[in-house]
């Protein structure tokens, strides 16, 4: 018996989702160039055991963080272009990101309605109440359920926020049918989030929904400001073993494992269903490398711990 798809797994609200994220090349890059990373992203997908692919929608959050931004921002491929475009190789289903405030309501309405049928989204709000938009989130809930109430639709979740649990159930009444968490550092945060998420649902009689929870290898100090920068919870004392470590990526790489142990525990604890997004944005061979095989692992752990079927 095989696996069934994404869309089943997540409209049954099912434990073992194990999903892969990138970010699309930069915008400035030669055709030649983008058609080389598809080729090569491809192939290395092609060795893991996923359930889908999530391609990120980046847009520039200066206006989160007054701070210099670690990294600069460079804009990239339009996710569905680079999938529509260049991973036609891609057999399994794909998540796309829209941050809505950058697109007309026109736009973001085309590409509802021609959504394929193997294509999820996932709409992002603003990163701050000041930024100007063109669409903002709640309108783009209600183009879905005008255009296509069949698509499936994802959200974004932030263990940081005191309420997350009320904006995760008020989201999943205008149509979310399952959440990925931002990147997770701070396994306590999270697990207060879930608490809070399965108690509540509970009370008002709501059957909980998958929630994804998201991996990213830290390999450097740079890329710990830039998590810091974006609004992650880092815990000092990760801090401390990540920046006093002879290899932060292997520490990075043992905490992530830990994580998904203690996240994997909890939700079974409760009965919350869950799985895990792998993300690899760098550029660096050595955490692209890392990741493809934390997601292997991670893999592994689903499989004994959700009967999570080959």
């Amino acid at each position: 018996m095989s696996r069934p798809r994404l869309q089943h797994l997540l409209a049954e609200a099912r434990s073992g989702v194990l999903l892969f994220s990138i970010t699309p090349p930069r915008r400035s890059a030669t055709e030649e160039r983008i058609k080389e990373i598809a080729e090569v992203t491809l192939d290395r997908l092609s060795a893991l055991d996923l359930d889908g692919l999530i391609l990120y929608d980046i847009d520039d959050e200066s206006d989160r963080n007054p701070d210099e931004r670690p990294f600069p921002y460079l804009p990239t491929l339009d996710p569905a272009h680079f999938y529509q475009g260049y991973l036609s190789g891609w057999r399994q289903p794909v998540i796309i990101y829209r941050c809505v405030g950058k697109y007309p309501e026109d736009q973001l309405r085309d590409w509802i309605a021609d959504a394929g049928p193997d294509v999820l989204g996932v709409f992002v709000g603003a990163s701050s109440g000041s930024k100007q938009v063109r669409t903002g989130l709640r309108r783009a809930q209600e183009l879905r359920a005008e255009v296509r109430p069949d698509l499936p639709l994802g959200a974004v979740t932030i263990g940081e926020r005191r309420d997350e649990h009320l904006r995760m159930l008020a989201k999943q009444e205008r149509g979310a049918s399952f959440f990925i968490s931002q990147v997770i550092y701070h396994v306590n945060e999270t697990k207060n989030l879930i608490s809070d998420y399965f108690y509540e649902s509970r009370a008002r009689g709501v059957e909980p929904r998958t929630i994804i929870f998201t991996l990213s290898l830290c390999g450097s100090l740079k890329t710990l400001e830039f998590v810091r920068w974006l609004g992650v919870d880092v815990p000092r004392w990760l801090e401390n073993s990540i920046r006093h470590s002879p290899d932060p990526l292997a520490e990075s790489y043992r905490q992530c494992v830990a994580i998904a142990n203690d996240l994997a525990d909890f939700c079974e604890h409760l009965g919350v269903p869950y799985g895990f997004n792998v993300e690899s944005v760098s550029i660096r061979k050595a955490e692209i490398e890392a990741s493809t095989q934390l997601a292997k692992d991670i893999a592994i752990l689903l499989n004994a711990r959700t009967n999570r079927l080959p």
